[in-house]
Protein backbone atom coordinates (compact mmCIF):
# COMPACT_ATOMS: atom_id res chain seq x y z
CA UNK A 1 0.00 0.00 0.00
CA UNK A 2 1.05 3.59 -0.66
CA UNK A 3 0.48 6.18 2.07
CA UNK A 4 0.19 9.96 1.77
CA UNK A 5 -0.32 11.21 5.30
CA UNK A 6 -3.38 9.30 6.50
CA UNK A 7 -4.50 8.48 2.94
CA UNK A 8 -4.03 4.81 2.06
CA UNK A 9 -3.88 4.07 -1.66
CA UNK A 10 -3.72 0.69 -3.40
CA UNK A 11 -0.39 -0.84 -4.29
CA UNK A 12 0.90 1.05 -7.33
CA UNK A 13 -1.93 3.60 -7.62
CA UNK A 14 -2.95 5.33 -10.84
CA UNK A 15 -3.38 9.08 -10.47
CA UNK A 16 -5.30 11.47 -12.70
CA UNK A 17 -3.13 14.51 -13.38
CA UNK A 18 -4.48 17.99 -12.72
CA UNK A 19 -5.19 19.56 -16.13
CA UNK A 20 -6.47 23.06 -16.74
CA UNK A 21 -9.92 23.11 -18.41
CA UNK A 22 -10.07 19.31 -18.21
CA UNK A 23 -9.91 17.98 -14.62
CA UNK A 24 -13.24 19.36 -13.44
CA UNK A 25 -15.78 17.36 -11.38
CA UNK A 26 -17.65 15.79 -14.36
CA UNK A 27 -14.42 14.54 -15.93
CA UNK A 28 -13.01 13.38 -12.59
CA UNK A 29 -16.24 11.47 -11.91
CA UNK A 30 -15.80 9.53 -15.16
CA UNK A 31 -12.16 8.76 -14.41
CA UNK A 32 -13.06 7.62 -10.90
CA UNK A 33 -15.68 5.27 -12.33
CA UNK A 34 -13.04 3.80 -14.61
CA UNK A 35 -10.37 3.14 -12.01
CA UNK A 36 -8.47 6.31 -11.10
CA UNK A 37 -7.20 5.95 -7.51
CA UNK A 38 -6.37 9.58 -6.72
CA UNK A 39 -7.40 12.72 -8.55
CA UNK A 40 -6.68 16.43 -8.39
CA UNK A 41 -8.59 19.58 -9.22
CA UNK A 42 -7.56 21.88 -12.02
CA UNK A 43 -4.79 24.10 -10.72
CA UNK A 44 -6.04 27.15 -8.86
CA UNK A 45 -4.32 30.52 -8.64
CA UNK A 46 -3.57 31.51 -5.05
CA UNK A 47 -4.07 35.15 -6.03
CA UNK A 48 -7.41 34.29 -7.64
CA UNK A 49 -8.64 32.56 -4.49
CA UNK A 50 -7.71 35.54 -2.35
CA UNK A 51 -9.44 37.94 -4.76
CA UNK A 52 -12.51 35.69 -4.56
CA UNK A 53 -12.44 35.12 -8.32
CA UNK A 54 -15.53 33.13 -9.28
CA UNK A 55 -13.67 30.73 -11.58
CA UNK A 56 -11.09 29.96 -8.90
CA UNK A 57 -13.77 29.37 -6.27
CA UNK A 58 -15.68 26.97 -8.57
CA UNK A 59 -12.55 24.85 -8.82
CA UNK A 60 -12.81 24.18 -5.08
CA UNK A 61 -15.92 22.05 -5.64
CA UNK A 62 -15.25 18.44 -4.65
CA UNK A 63 -17.67 15.60 -3.95
CA UNK A 64 -17.52 12.62 -1.62
CA UNK A 65 -17.69 10.07 -4.46
CA UNK A 66 -14.35 11.40 -5.74
CA UNK A 67 -12.35 10.77 -2.60
CA UNK A 68 -9.49 10.67 -2.14
CA UNK A 69 -9.11 13.94 -4.05
CA UNK A 70 -6.60 16.76 -3.82
CA UNK A 71 -6.88 20.45 -4.64
CA UNK A 72 -3.90 21.92 -6.47
CA UNK A 73 -2.77 25.52 -6.03
CA UNK A 74 -0.02 27.61 -7.59
CA UNK A 75 1.58 30.97 -6.97
CA UNK A 76 4.83 32.80 -6.35
CA UNK A 77 4.07 34.75 -3.17
CA UNK A 78 4.45 33.17 0.25
CA UNK A 79 1.67 35.13 1.92
CA UNK A 80 -0.78 34.42 -0.89
CA UNK A 81 0.08 30.72 -0.84
CA UNK A 82 -0.44 30.59 2.93
CA UNK A 83 -3.80 32.37 2.73
CA UNK A 84 -5.02 30.23 -0.16
CA UNK A 85 -3.95 27.12 1.73
CA UNK A 86 -6.27 28.12 4.56
CA UNK A 87 -9.14 28.72 2.12
CA UNK A 88 -8.57 25.32 0.48
CA UNK A 89 -8.36 23.55 3.85
CA UNK A 90 -11.82 24.87 4.74
CA UNK A 91 -13.46 22.80 1.97
CA UNK A 92 -11.74 19.69 3.34
CA UNK A 93 -10.05 17.93 0.43
CA UNK A 94 -7.89 14.92 1.29
CA UNK A 95 -4.69 16.78 0.45
CA UNK A 96 -3.27 20.00 -0.99
CA UNK A 97 -0.97 19.77 -3.99
CA UNK A 98 1.37 22.55 -5.12
CA UNK A 99 2.05 23.06 -8.82
CA UNK A 100 5.71 23.74 -9.53
CA UNK A 101 5.51 22.22 -12.99
CA UNK A 102 3.17 24.22 -15.25
CA UNK A 103 5.32 25.43 -18.16
CA UNK A 104 2.81 27.93 -19.62
CA UNK A 105 4.32 31.37 -20.14
CA UNK A 106 1.59 33.36 -18.34
CA UNK A 107 2.14 31.26 -15.20
CA UNK A 108 5.95 31.15 -15.40
CA UNK A 109 6.15 34.92 -15.95
CA UNK A 110 4.46 35.43 -12.59
CA UNK A 111 7.22 33.44 -10.89
CA UNK A 112 4.90 30.46 -10.37
CA UNK A 113 4.54 26.94 -11.75
CA UNK A 114 7.73 25.74 -13.41
CA UNK A 115 9.16 29.23 -13.03
CA UNK A 116 10.00 28.36 -9.43
CA UNK A 117 12.45 25.70 -10.66
CA UNK A 118 14.92 28.56 -11.20
CA UNK A 119 14.89 29.33 -7.47
CA UNK A 120 14.77 26.25 -5.23
CA UNK A 121 15.04 28.39 -2.09
CA UNK A 122 11.83 30.17 -3.10
CA UNK A 123 10.19 26.80 -3.83
CA UNK A 124 11.00 25.67 -0.31
CA UNK A 125 9.67 28.89 1.24
CA UNK A 126 6.43 28.68 -0.73
CA UNK A 127 5.95 25.04 0.22
CA UNK A 128 6.72 25.73 3.87
CA UNK A 129 4.13 28.51 3.88
CA UNK A 130 1.48 26.05 2.68
CA UNK A 131 2.51 23.32 5.12
CA UNK A 132 2.40 25.77 8.03
CA UNK A 133 -1.11 26.89 7.07
CA UNK A 134 -2.93 23.56 6.82
CA UNK A 135 -3.61 20.37 8.75
CA UNK A 136 -3.79 18.42 5.46
CA UNK A 137 -0.99 16.43 3.78
CA UNK A 138 0.87 18.57 1.25
CA UNK A 139 2.20 17.10 -1.98
CA UNK A 140 4.07 18.64 -4.91
CA UNK A 141 4.04 18.19 -8.68
CA UNK A 142 7.08 19.46 -10.55
CA UNK A 143 9.46 18.85 -13.46
CA UNK A 144 13.07 17.74 -13.79
CA UNK A 145 14.38 21.29 -13.91
CA UNK A 146 14.24 24.45 -16.00
CA UNK A 147 16.26 23.05 -18.92
CA UNK A 148 18.77 20.30 -19.72
CA UNK A 149 21.57 22.35 -18.16
CA UNK A 150 19.79 22.85 -14.85
CA UNK A 151 18.17 19.54 -13.91
CA UNK A 152 17.84 19.86 -10.15
CA UNK A 153 15.16 17.32 -9.25
CA UNK A 154 17.50 15.45 -6.86
CA UNK A 155 18.03 18.52 -4.69
CA UNK A 156 14.36 19.49 -5.01
CA UNK A 157 13.13 16.07 -3.83
CA UNK A 158 15.42 15.94 -0.80
CA UNK A 159 14.66 19.47 0.34
CA UNK A 160 10.91 19.08 -0.13
CA UNK A 161 10.88 15.87 1.87
CA UNK A 162 12.97 17.50 4.60
CA UNK A 163 10.29 20.14 5.24
CA UNK A 164 7.44 17.62 5.34
CA UNK A 165 6.12 17.14 1.80
CA UNK A 166 4.15 13.87 1.82
CA UNK A 167 4.58 12.78 -1.83
CA UNK A 168 6.16 14.03 -5.03
CA UNK A 169 4.91 13.70 -8.62
CA UNK A 170 7.56 14.30 -11.26
CA UNK A 171 6.86 15.08 -14.90
CA UNK A 172 9.86 13.66 -16.72
CA UNK A 173 10.54 16.75 -18.84
CA UNK A 174 12.16 20.12 -18.24
CA UNK A 175 10.23 23.36 -18.51
CA UNK A 176 12.09 24.14 -21.74
CA UNK A 177 10.65 20.99 -23.32
CA UNK A 178 7.07 22.03 -22.55
CA UNK A 179 5.14 18.90 -23.66
CA UNK A 180 7.42 18.06 -26.58
CA UNK A 181 10.32 15.72 -27.09
CA UNK A 182 11.24 12.65 -25.12
CA UNK A 183 10.41 12.31 -21.43
CA UNK A 184 13.39 10.95 -19.49
CA UNK A 185 12.25 8.79 -16.59
CA UNK A 186 15.82 7.85 -15.61
CA UNK A 187 15.89 11.00 -13.49
CA UNK A 188 12.72 9.90 -11.68
CA UNK A 189 14.26 6.46 -11.05
CA UNK A 190 17.36 8.11 -9.57
CA UNK A 191 15.20 10.12 -7.15
CA UNK A 192 13.24 7.00 -6.18
CA UNK A 193 16.44 5.02 -5.60
CA UNK A 194 17.98 7.72 -3.43
CA UNK A 195 18.26 6.06 0.02
CA UNK A 196 17.30 9.37 1.66
CA UNK A 197 13.92 9.44 -0.09
CA UNK A 198 11.09 7.75 1.80
CA UNK A 199 8.05 9.67 0.49
CA UNK A 200 6.10 8.17 -2.44
CA UNK A 201 7.41 9.13 -5.88
CA UNK A 202 4.96 9.19 -8.78
CA UNK A 203 6.02 9.38 -12.42
CA UNK A 204 4.28 11.39 -15.12
CA UNK A 205 4.85 11.83 -18.83
CA UNK A 206 3.98 9.89 -22.01
CA UNK A 207 2.06 7.00 -20.40
CA UNK A 208 -0.51 6.20 -23.07
CA UNK A 209 -0.87 2.40 -23.06
CA UNK A 210 -1.01 -0.53 -20.63
CA UNK A 211 2.24 -1.91 -22.04
CA UNK A 212 4.10 1.32 -21.45
CA UNK A 213 2.65 1.61 -17.93
CA UNK A 214 3.87 -1.87 -17.02
CA UNK A 215 7.27 -1.27 -18.60
CA UNK A 216 7.76 2.00 -16.71
CA UNK A 217 6.55 0.39 -13.46
CA UNK A 218 9.13 -2.38 -13.77
CA UNK A 219 11.93 -0.32 -15.29
CA UNK A 220 11.88 2.71 -13.00
CA UNK A 221 10.58 1.37 -9.69
CA UNK A 222 8.26 4.28 -8.96
CA UNK A 223 5.38 4.06 -6.46
CA UNK A 224 2.65 4.88 -8.96
CA UNK A 225 1.88 6.58 -12.25
CA UNK A 226 0.14 9.87 -12.95
CA UNK A 227 -1.78 9.96 -16.23
CA UNK A 228 -2.73 13.18 -17.96
CA UNK A 229 -3.29 13.67 -21.67
CA UNK A 230 -3.94 9.96 -22.37
CA UNK A 231 -7.07 10.15 -20.19
CA UNK A 232 -8.62 13.09 -22.07
CA UNK A 233 -11.64 11.63 -23.85
CA UNK A 234 -10.46 8.18 -22.75
CA UNK A 235 -11.14 7.54 -19.05
CA UNK A 236 -10.98 3.79 -19.82
CA UNK A 237 -7.16 4.00 -19.72
CA UNK A 238 -7.18 3.37 -15.94
CA UNK A 239 -9.26 0.19 -16.18
CA UNK A 240 -7.16 -1.01 -19.11
CA UNK A 241 -3.88 -0.57 -17.26
CA UNK A 242 -5.14 -2.31 -14.12
CA UNK A 243 -6.53 -5.23 -16.11
CA UNK A 244 -3.27 -5.61 -18.03
CA UNK A 245 -1.25 -5.56 -14.80
CA UNK A 246 -3.39 -8.40 -13.40
CA UNK A 247 -3.82 -10.58 -16.46
CA UNK A 248 -1.32 -9.56 -19.13
CA UNK A 249 -4.30 -9.23 -21.47
CA UNK A 250 -6.10 -6.29 -23.02
CA UNK A 251 -9.65 -5.28 -22.27
CA UNK A 252 -11.81 -4.84 -25.38
CA UNK A 253 -11.71 -1.27 -26.68
CA UNK A 254 -14.71 0.83 -25.64
CA UNK A 255 -17.39 0.66 -28.32
CA UNK A 256 -19.13 3.68 -29.79
CA UNK A 257 -22.02 2.83 -27.45
CA UNK A 258 -19.59 3.02 -24.50
CA UNK A 259 -18.30 6.35 -25.76
CA UNK A 260 -21.78 7.77 -26.21
CA UNK A 261 -22.65 6.72 -22.67
CA UNK A 262 -19.53 8.49 -21.36
CA UNK A 263 -20.39 11.66 -23.30
CA UNK A 264 -24.00 11.52 -22.12
CA UNK A 265 -22.84 11.27 -18.51
CA UNK A 266 -20.18 13.95 -18.95
CA UNK A 267 -22.71 16.36 -20.45
CA UNK A 268 -25.38 15.58 -17.84
CA UNK A 269 -22.98 16.07 -14.92
CA UNK A 270 -21.54 19.25 -16.47
CA UNK A 271 -25.01 20.77 -16.75
CA UNK A 272 -25.86 19.74 -13.20
CA UNK A 273 -22.67 21.34 -11.90
CA UNK A 274 -22.26 24.44 -14.07
CA UNK A 275 -25.80 25.08 -15.22
CA UNK A 276 -27.34 24.15 -18.56
CA UNK A 277 -25.75 26.77 -20.83
CA UNK A 278 -22.22 26.65 -19.43
CA UNK A 279 -22.33 22.87 -19.15
CA UNK A 280 -23.18 22.53 -22.83
CA UNK A 281 -20.55 25.01 -24.01
CA UNK A 282 -17.73 23.66 -21.86
CA UNK A 283 -18.35 20.04 -22.84
CA UNK A 284 -17.95 20.81 -26.55
CA UNK A 285 -14.12 20.62 -26.65
CA UNK A 286 -14.27 17.04 -25.32
CA UNK A 287 -16.25 15.50 -28.20
CA UNK A 288 -13.28 15.24 -30.57
CA UNK A 289 -11.35 13.15 -28.05
CA UNK A 290 -14.24 10.87 -27.11
CA UNK A 291 -14.89 9.98 -30.75
CA UNK A 292 -11.32 10.04 -32.05
CA UNK A 293 -10.60 7.56 -34.85
CA UNK A 294 -14.21 6.86 -35.79
CA UNK A 295 -14.73 7.09 -39.54
CA UNK A 296 -17.08 9.61 -41.17
CA UNK A 297 -17.77 11.27 -37.83
CA UNK A 298 -17.32 14.91 -38.89
CA UNK A 299 -21.03 15.67 -39.56
CA UNK A 300 -21.98 14.33 -36.13
CA UNK A 301 -19.23 16.33 -34.45
CA UNK A 302 -20.50 19.46 -36.19
CA UNK A 303 -23.92 18.79 -34.70
CA UNK A 304 -22.57 18.22 -31.20
CA UNK A 305 -20.58 21.47 -31.13
CA UNK A 306 -23.40 23.64 -32.48
CA UNK A 307 -26.59 22.32 -30.85
CA UNK A 308 -27.71 24.46 -27.93
CA UNK A 309 -30.47 22.51 -26.22
CA UNK A 310 -30.06 19.38 -24.07
CA UNK A 311 -32.87 17.47 -25.79
CA UNK A 312 -31.27 18.11 -29.20
CA UNK A 313 -27.87 16.97 -27.99
CA UNK A 314 -29.24 13.79 -26.42
CA UNK A 315 -31.19 13.06 -29.62
CA UNK A 316 -27.96 13.46 -31.63
CA UNK A 317 -26.16 11.09 -29.27
CA UNK A 318 -28.94 8.53 -29.70
CA UNK A 319 -28.57 8.88 -33.46
CA UNK A 320 -24.80 8.30 -33.23
CA UNK A 321 -25.40 5.22 -31.09
CA UNK A 322 -27.73 3.76 -33.71
CA UNK A 323 -25.58 4.73 -36.69
CA UNK A 324 -22.49 3.02 -35.28
CA UNK A 325 -24.13 -0.02 -33.72
CA UNK A 326 -21.74 -2.93 -34.15
CA UNK A 327 -18.91 -0.65 -35.35
CA UNK A 328 -15.57 -1.92 -34.07
CA UNK A 329 -13.23 0.78 -32.82
CA UNK A 330 -9.61 0.00 -33.67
Amino acid sequence: MVKIGNIILPEFPLLLAPMEDVSDPPFRRLCKAHGADLMYSEFISSEGLIRDAIKSRMKLDIFDYERPVGIQIFGGDEEAMAMSSKIVSAVNPDLIDINFGCPVKKVVCKGAGAGVLKDVDLMIRLTQAVINSTHLPVTVKTRLGWDDNSINIDEVAERLQDIGVAALSIHARTRAQMYKGHSDWSHIARVKNNPRITMPIFGNGDIDSPEKALHYKNEYGIDGIMIGRAAIGYPWIFDEIKHYFKTGEHLPKPTVVDRVEAVRNHLTWAMEWKGERLGIVETRPHYTNYFKGIHSFKPYKQQLVTLDRPEELFAALNEIEEAYAGYEVV
